[in-house]
């Protein structure tokens, strides 16, 4: 195994540096993998232009990166589900265990959750990197490194269908054609939802959304008035959403969401966005529109896995562009521009 660790570093604002790292250390419960493949997210984007993403703001430089996938090199001493040589996609988090949601089975809100590159946890965009073995999931010979790194947002996708109930039947709006978007498209379509419309203020998003999964489509504008957009949508759909899903984070998709869903339906929010934001609660109230929050991952990464494994959800056709680990800042200013779906950084030489 080669010693010599890079990695790439957030220094502040647009200040992204691949420079030697540590090697990391693993304990007992712990693998070391030697990372093949990590994907660009959205909030990798965030934390790249200001520094910040939700609640996290760095002032110290750390290591970026948390859809990653690679093979085991070490094992900790009490380790008995992988082994040496076994190629695995790593599910970001690393939960406490003690804490009540914990308990509960939430880990994903976990108070202490040392997710890959958040405050206290390093990323994962780096040549070697340690993570608790049971976060750690074996992938089948047919998932190429590539797949691997992308099944994270999948994840995140395929547990945002679960906290809206999707079924067969269900019809569906969401707002936001961006990877989170365009991926849980690709899943609900697989859960059986029989109309997708989906908005975006990019064409080119919503070209790739009709080859994904989506029916219908919608450009908007950050200008356009929500009540407008709404009557579009109803008009384009046939019908009112039966469940109205958040996946850009905009204030203003949030209101049209709650505008336009059924009365009794369900309005999901999977993007993060502002603090604060304005919002027409009240007339969501009258209908008995519920409100749902979806964070993170919560036990679906063996299932995200699954779906790509087997071709129910096409992940290959998700991923449009390649870079290796020295043109990461490259990498990151055009994911800035909106132009490319998912990013892949090859991380070894």
């Amino acid at each position: 195994m080669r010693e010599e660790n890079y990695a790439a570093v957030l220094h502040g604002p647009y200040d992204v540096r691949v420079q030697k790292w540590p090697l990391p250390k693993i304990s007992d419960n712990d693998v070391l993998v030697k990372i093949e493949c990590v994907g660009i997210c959205g909030s990798d984007v965030k934390l790249y232009t200001t520094g910040c993403c939700g609640m996290d703001v760095f002032t110290e430089p750390y290591v970026m990166g948390h859809e990653g996938a690679g093979i085991v090199v070490k094992v900790g001493a009490k380790v008995d589900s992988l082994k040496v040589g076994d190629r695995v996609a790593i599910e970001p988090t690393q939960p406490c265990r003690s804490c009540d949601l914990c308990k509960r089975g939430k880990y994903n809100l976990c108070v202490k959750p040392h997710y890959c590159s958040s405050l206290g946890a390093p990323g994962n965009l780096c040549r070697y990197y340690k993570h608790v073995a049971d976060f750690c999931h074996k992938m089948p010979d047919n998932l190429t490194m590539e797949e691997g790194a992308a099944v994270q947002p999948l994840a995140i996708a395929i547990h945002a269908c679960n906290r809206a109930n999707i079924t067969l039947g269900s019809k569906l709006l969401i707002l936001g054609a961006g990877p989170i978007g365009i991926l849980s498209a690709m899943t609900a379509k697989a859960m059986g939802a029989s109309k997708i419309i989906m908005t975006d203020v990019v064409q080119s998003r919503l070209d790739i959304a009709m080859e994904l999964g989506a029916d219908y489509t919608l450009l908007t504008k950050k200008e356009d008035i929500d009540e407008e957009t709404v009557e579009k949508i109803i008009e384009i759909l046939g019908e009112r959403p039966e469940i109205s899903m958040d996946a850009c984070g905009y204030g203003a998709a949030q209101r049209v969401a709650l505008l336009a869903t059924r009365t009794a339906g369900v309005v999901l929010v999977v993007g993060i966005g502002e603090p604060k934001v304005e919002l027409p609660l009240s007339q969501a109230m009258l209908r008995e529109v519920d409100v749902k929050g979806s964070f993170r991952i919560m036990n679906t990464y063996p299932a995200a896995i699954s779906a790509v494994a087997s071709g129910a959800i096409p992940l290959k056709k998700f991923i449009t562009h390649h870079f290796p680990l020295a043109k990461t800042k490259e990498a990151l200013d055009l994911a800035k521009t909106g132009s490319a779906m998912k990013i892949i950084i090859h991380v070894q030489e």
